[in-house]
């Protein structure tokens, strides 16, 4: 690659998206982009597929055709597309027609541009001085009455005489190529090819002399009919050497009586099932009487009798074989056939084709068709012209400095469509080839790898979908939601994976309690299932012993002993458990309203607000910091750009792509859940004044501080005195019962 030259050229910049980039004021700042510092570019490449994005556009700008555009590539388009027009501003308007006069008539390749769109619009039939995009939509239409048009295909309309043009006809119904005006038409290898094909015929029906006809004119059939009865003239003639061989086998190989009174019904129709029979009674002479063969054969014997002329109503193996050996000359003569394309033709029209030869005319016009090759070029020229003049504007704006996508007005041309799922959209949808969590986790995003199909359109692809606002506690893989891409189509859409990352710092503040409440809750799960199971095990064995017990003459006593050990212990247990938990929390909150009895209410809220912080502070601050630095670059990374620049998306940004939904205030309730909400609202007020009235008591008294500093010792001596009882009790002696 050249060293860029120095950049002298007074560029305008401004911050997009966390970045200073250049910005791209007009047509000169486009001319002048081979001159703009590389490190300054936002994409140094990126991929033509999987974007919302003009498709010829994109193919006209990827120049080598290897599916990636690089910043060369950009300059070059940028280059060409400036020097062939008389004022480059035009590009900044994105239209679809474009004037014939705001071609560059000084520039060589602008005037030859200029003169094909005039010619375009004669080939149309239009009078007019501008040409749009729907007038060199349609190749077929433009070359529709043109007699060459530079593809080096001729049709029919290209030849000068009805006869060229039949012979034109005829040769592509052979072979043939579709031509610039959709006509199917002929190339100069398919004219060299039908008229060798056509010598090659020609040479081989020649070589068709009597010594290779044994048979005249009937030979084909009578070979044909020497072929139907070989494999059952083998089969017979080895059934006899069998029998000639061992006398013992010829139950084995003559007809089967079994089978053939097996059949069922007419055996006039049963013509297949016989056929399956030998052709014949097998001898020991090993000689076929043609007159006593298998029925379902005998049309067949005749038919190759009358076309081979034979003679007798016996025939020999040796004879047979005489038979097949005349086709010899003819099967090597048949083996050795060329120019079978063209034997459809008959041999008389290939000759005459042959004598009247117009192969040099007809690459004649081929060659005036090349002729026309550059004009027909530019032609085509005229529509890329038309599609980077409305495109290539806005894709500077995706790739040189990423405007779309802080544009509220537009959409990137990576941004696929728009995901619903958990009462939200997002319109951050990127399609990829598959999942790449390791990489976009980078980004600092919360994505969700969706599969998107649509069994109408027979589509399926992938996307990562960025969310940006709102809760994800009901968001897993194997969720389904649904996608609707830029033209409005829907697609079935289901998470396959999840790049997990803070999506704001609420959500953030919450999340140790909704961890902690998910630990409880899970572990709370656990130990009841578990409890659950082993209660039902143990009811199982217990019935089972009971029915045992009862089975051997003593199921009352074993009945009493199950219910008697019943679960009173389990439920002390679970009371007891109740109870220290219980006293566990009561005594947390006498030992905060100890501790907080000399602070002023004020002070108890600060407390309660550091307690807070001092939870949540750590995942707010980490959440802080991630949304600060939440970056698509990686996400577009692993769909196979190379992003120069960061392209951050913070929290104001960040809820312009995702939307939640919004609900009305309601105004009418159903009286009975009005009710239940009602009082759970009456409870929960009851419960918060109950202990905040619990708290100001604690403060203001300071009881429990008090008494526990004023009785210290008289504690110490109860528990001393309750001691010495205890001693002297272990102390008393033994008395009998």
């Amino acid at each position: 690659m050249k060293k860029p030259a120095q950049n002298t050229y007074p560029w305008a910049f401004t911050s997009v998206g966390g970045t200073v980039r250049v910005k791209i004021r007009n047509g000169e700042d486009i001319r002048h982009l081979g001159e703009l510092d590389r490190k300054m570019w936002t994409v140094l490449s990126c991929p033509v597929t999987n974007l919302e994005f003009d498709e010829k556009c994109l193919k006209y700008i990827d120049v080598d055709g290897d599916g990636k555009i690089r910043v060369d590539e950009v300059v070059a388009t940028a280059n060409w597309l400036t020097s062939i027009l008389k004022n480059p501003d035009v590009l900044l308007q994105e239209n679809d027609a474009f004037q014939l006069e705001d071609f560059n008539a000084e520039d060589p390749v602008g005037a030859r541009l200029q003169a094909s769109a005039r010619q375009i619009l004669v080939n149309l039939g239009l009078k007019k001085n501008s040409i749009s995009l729907e007038d060199t939509a349609d190749n077929t239409k433009i070359f529709a009455n043109t007699q060459f048009n530079g593809d080096g295909i001729i049709t029919p309309a290209s030849a000068s005489d009805e006869a060229t043009a039949k012979l034109i006809e005829t040769i592509a119904g052979i072979a043939s190529a579709v031509d610039r005006s959709g006509v199917n038409g002929i190339t100069a290898e398919q004219i060299d090819a039908f008229y060798a094909a056509c010598a090659d015929y020609s040479a081989w029906q020649k070589a068709c002399t009597k010594e290779v006809l044994p048979f005249g004119d009937k030979t084909a059939e009578a070979l044909e009919a020497v072929n139907t009865l070989k494999e059952k003239m083998a089969d017979y003639f080895m059934r006899c050497k069998l029998i000639s061989f061992d006398a013992a086998t010829a139950p084995a190989v003559d007809v089967s009586v079994e089978k053939i009174a097996a059949i069922e019904g007419s055996l006039a129709s049963a013509t297949e099932e016989i056929a399956q029979q030998p052709l014949a009674k097998p001898v020991v002479d090993g000689v076929l009487i043609l007159s006593s063969v298998n029925p379902a054969w005998k049309a067949a014997v005749e038919n190759m009798v009358a076309l081979t002329g034979w003679k007798k109503d016996r025939i020999s193996e040796e004879e047979w074989a005489d038979v097949c050996a005349q086709f010899a000359p003819y099967t090597a003569w048949l083996d050795a056939e060329k120019g079978g394309e063209v034997e459809a033709l008959g041999i008389d029209a290939v000759n005459a084709i042959l004598k009247e030869d117009k192969k040099a005319a007809l690459l004649e016009l081929i060659e005036k068709d090349k002729a026309e090759e550059a004009n027909a070029l530019s032609i085509e020229e005229v529509d890329k012209v038309l599609h980077l003049q409305k495109n290539f504007y806005r894709f500077l704006n995706n790739y040189v400095v990423l405007a779309d996508f802080y544009d509220p007005q537009h959409k990137a041309m990576f941004q696929a469509g728009r995901l619903y799922i958990d009462q939200r959209s997002t319109d951050l949808c990127v399609k990829v080839d598959g999942p790449s969590p390791e990489i976009s986790s980078l980004s600092g995003m919360y994505i969700l790898y969706c599969t998107c199909t649509s069994e109408k359109l027979g589509k399926s692809f992938h996307i990562a979908a960025v969310l940006t606002d709102g809760d994800v506690d009901g968001l897993r893989e194997g969720k389904n939601a649904v996608f609707y891409d830029r033209e409005g189509n829907d697609y079935t859409a289901k998470v396959i994976a999840i790049v997990d990352n803070p999506i704001s710092v609420r959500q953030a503040f919450w999340s140790p309690y909704k961890k902690v409440a998910r630990l409880i809750s899970d572990k709370i799960d656990k130990s009841a299932a578990e409890k659950n199971e082993k209660s039902l095990s143990d009811l199982t064995e217990k019935a089972d012993a009971a029915a045992s017990a009862k089975l051997e003459g003593d199921g009352k006593e074993a009945a009493k002993a199950a219910t008697s050990s019943f679960d009173i212990a389990k439920f002390a247990g679970i009371f007891a458990a109740i109870g220290m938990a219980i006293g566990f929390i009561g005594e947390f909150l006498v030992a905060v309203i100890s501790g907080a009895a000399s602070l002023k209410f004020w002070e108890l809220l600060l407390v309660i607000v550091g307690i807070l912080l001092l939870i949540s502070g750590p995942s707010m601050f980490i959440a802080w910091r991630k949304l600060r630095k939440r970056d698509i670059g990686p996400v577009l990374n692993a769909n196979g750009w190379a992003i120069n620049a960061k392209s951050l998306v913070n929290v104001k940004f960040g809820k312009t792509l995702t939307s939640l939904a919004k609900f009305p205030k309601l105004t009418a309730v159903d009286p009975v859940a009005r009710k239940q909400r009602f009082w759970r609202w009456f409870w929960g007020i009851v419960i918060c004044l109950a202990v905040a009235a619990g708290v100001c008591w604690g403060i203001s008294s300071g009881k429990f501080c008090k008494k526990q500093a004023a009785q210290p010792e008289a504690q110490e001596q109860e528990v001393v005195e309750v001691e010495v009882a205890d001693q002297a009790t272990d102390e008393l002696p033994e008395t009998a019962e």
